[in-house]
Order: C-alpha cells, then sequence, then structure tokens
C-alpha cells in the first residue's frame, strides 16, 4: 500500500513560497512608510518650532533681517514637506498594494490546504473501505472454510 501523496504539493510550496515572499515585501513596505512618516512627522514639528520661536522673537522684538531669514526658512521647511508628503502616500500606497497581494496569496494557500484536507480525508475514507472490504473477503472465506470442513 502505497502512502498519501497530494498531487498538488508542488503548486502548494510553490504558494507558500510566493505567500512567504509577499509577507517580506510588505514588511519591508511598512518600514518604508513608517520612516518617511516619522521623517514627516519631524518636519512638520520642526516647522512648528520655528514659528513659535520666531512668534515669540516678535513680541519680544527683532529685526527685520530675523524676520526674513525666519520667513525663508520656514518657506524651506514647507517644500520639504510637500515633497515627503507626496513620499508618504506613495509609501502608504505600496504598503496596501503588497496588503492586498498578501490578502491574496494567503486567501490561495488557503484553498489549497483545503483542497489537501479534503483529498487526505478522501484517501482515508478509501483506505478504510478498502480494509473493511478485505476483512468482509477473509470472513467470508473464513466461513466458506468452516462450512468445507477446514
Amino acid at each position: 500500500m502505497k502512502a498519501y501523496h497530494y498531487r498538488f504539493e508542488n503548486v502548494l510550496t510553490y504558494r507558500e513560497l510566493e505567500k512567504t515572499e509577499t509577507e517580506i515585501e510588505y514588511q519591508s513596505a511598512i518600514e518604508a512608510f513608517e520612516t518617511v512618516a516619522t521623517k514627516l512627522y519631524e518636519l512638520l514639528k520642526k516647522k512648528e518650532m520655528t514659528i513659535e520661536k520666531q512668534q515669540s522673537e516678535m513680541s519680544e522684538g527683532s529685526s527685520v533681517s530675523a524676520i526674513h531669514h525666519y520667513m525663508r526658512f520656514i518657506d524651506s521647511l514647507e517644500k520639504q514637506i510637500a515633497k515627503v508628503q507626496q513620499e508618504v502616500i506613495r509609501a502608504r500606497s505600496k504598503m496596501q498594494w503588497y496588503e492586498e497581494k498578501l490578502l491574496e496569496r494567503t486567501l490561495e494557500v488557503r484553498k489549497f490546504e483545503k483542497m489537501k484536507e479534503k483529498d487526505k480525508e478522501k484517501y482515508r475514507d478509501e483506505l478504510e473501505a478498502k480494509e473493511a472490504q478485505r476483512l468482509d473477503e477473509l470472513s467470508t472465506m473464513a466461513f466458506r472454510g468452516e462450512e468445507n470442513g477446514w
């Protein structure tokens, strides 16, 4: 009697490998998003602190050149913020794409695992049926043997 072998085992293994690779890529996308989002947060915090500092200096009285300096610096920060916001959007989009891919691959693996379970159950049922048939044949042969005087 041969041992159980799932006919789609190679496909299941390949799908599991794809899923694992997608999980790695998804984690990488999450890390990239977190890095860019942290950079954006730091820039926004820096802008907020600069504005607060500028306002406190203005209330104390400051020169026109200092005000121009702060305005140029804040303008520069706003340009950086706009650029990083676009990076955040791209990183979030990439992360969401990998999340969808991971979900698809996970579902695909589950389908093959479910098929394997059903196939294995069918195999066990067939084995039990064959075993029951053999036992019936043996008991019939034993009964006939007793009738014939063996």
